[in-house]
């Protein structure tokens, strides 16, 4: 300890601090700017006195997005698929990825199915034949257009098959000998020990399943059903001049960058409600699950 608390190990430290620091500036200051124009007055924007600090404080992006009842039940809709869309991701990618971790004795054909898992997520098929496999099973304008294709993300299976592989074999040898099966092994044993990993790979889930609006627009053929994230997106495509769409005083005060802020805002803020509660274990389940012994 004493050997490492020299001046020069002083000096590189302080200098990586500052440098952390910037670069979480670089990444602050852009989410600062976009929260001030959301919430500042529309000549103030037109102007460019805006920087990351609002001026002219107002709320009208975001009642303008929040007073038609369609935002409400887009929100819900989000909601709705975030929770069916993340459950089935987690249950495919557990029951997956733990068959794929054993060893090759006790799953002789694993490389064959590893070989199709890997073959999918290279080869995937084009927008054409994914829009009319959705359509001849009959899901089109239903939730479970948004989450079904999309059931075995398998970078996450490779993700939480790798942390399964890493975990201590000394426990899982122990349990075998105690006559503990595969199933048992994998609830009791192999699933609380990968917490990490599974926080993880439920964040991504969480957060591809709240961001995507492009599936919205193709599968979704009534209003009332389209997620959030194309609500957001369809309000844009049709405001591209807000200001000549309509007299509503609200409009009269905010230009389209403001309500583009606002539409920012709103879409980014239950992730960034999710995020601290899981961040302790994210760095421990992205290193420990993409290193393979």
């Amino acid at each position: 300890m004493l050997k490492y608390n020299t001046k020069s190990n002083r000096i590189f430290d302080t200098v990586v601090i500052m440098l952390l620091l910037f670069m979480g500036l670089l990444c602050l200051i852009p989410l600062m700017h976009v929260l001030a124009l959301s919430f500042s007055d529309k000549n103030a924007v037109l102007a460019g006195k805006v920087g990351i600090f609002p001026v002219d404080f107002t709320l009208a992006s975001y009642k303008y997005i929040m007073k038609e009842g369609r935002f409400f039940q887009a929100f819900g809709v989000s909601v709705k698929r975030v929770v069916l869309g993340v459950g089935i991701n987690m249950a495919m990618t557990i029951l997956m990825a733990y068959p794929l971790s054993l060893e090759k004795r006790e799953f002789p054909s694993r490389d064959k199915y590893m070989w199709f898992v890997v073959a999918g997520m290279l080869l995937g098929g084009s927008i054409v034949p994914w829009y009319f496999v959705i359509k001849s099973t009959g899901l089109i304008d239903s939730i479970w257009a948004l989450v079904i294709p999309g059931a075995v993300p398998v970078y996450n299976v490779i993700l939480l098959m790798n942390f399964f592989r890493n975990e201590p074999k000394a426990v899982k040898e122990a349990a075998l000998i105690d006559g503990v099966g595969q199933i048992q092994m994998m609830t009791r044993i192999c699933i609380p020990l990968a917490k990490p990993a599974i926080a993880t790979v439920a964040l991504f889930s969480i957060v591809t399943h709240w961001n995507s609006f492009f599936d919205g627009m193709l599968l979704m053929n009534t209003p009332a059903k389209v997620p959030l994230q194309t609500y957001i997106q369809s309000l844009m495509i049709n405001t591209a001049d807000i200001s000549k769409l309509t007299s509503d005083q609200l409009v009269l005060q905010m230009s389209q960058k403001t309500f583009n802020a606002g539409k920012i805002v709103i879409s980014t803020v239950p992730i960034l409600v999710i995020y601290p509660f899981m961040q302790k274990y994210f760095v421990t389940g992205i290193t420990l699950g993409s290193v393979k012994e």
